[in-house]
């Protein structure tokens, strides 16, 4: 089963991914989509720990948009390879697809998060709230 830390849970997939691609064929093609495989599920680790230190909620929601579509990539790519019969490994393509759900729906509640937290009174900084710009342009 794996871990339920997605910090651990990205970084295992693409350690699995490396040695994936390092058991493809030689083949010119095999190699150049190994190479993309391995560059977005790597990717997919590291907007994912970049999002965690997100300095605003907007940046935050940005990188998980940036984290779901490497790692629907990721399943692309790992069916690309099953279907041209180059190499398949079943569970690396359901951690993948997996991966790119859980950030699917992350990313959906963030933004439903947000944009609740917009509609709520009161739940803006006091300097940007609507009400103290209009006092102070009314000075």
């Amino acid at each position: 089963m794996p871990p339920y830390d997605l910090v651990e849970r990205t970084r295992l997939f693409a350690l699995r991914v490396a040695a994936f691609c390092r058991s493809i064929p030689g083949t010119d093609e095999a190699r150049e989509a190994a190479r993309q495989l391995r560059r977005a599920a790597t990717s997919a680790r590291a907007n994912y720990r970049a999002a965690r230190r997100g300095r605003s909620r907007a940046e935050f929601e940005a990188k998980l948009g940036i984290v779901f579509e490497v790692a629907d990539e990721c399943v692309d790519w790992l069916e690309y390879f099953r279907d041209s019969g180059i190499k398949t490994d079943a569970d690396l393509i359901l951690e993948s697809r997996e991966l790119a759900m859980i950030f699917a729906k992350a990313r959906k509640t963030a933004r439903a998060s947000t944009n609740r937290m917009t509609k709520v009174p009161n739940s803006q900084p006091a300097d940007r709230r609507p009400e103290k710009k209009l006092a102070a342009a009314r000075r």
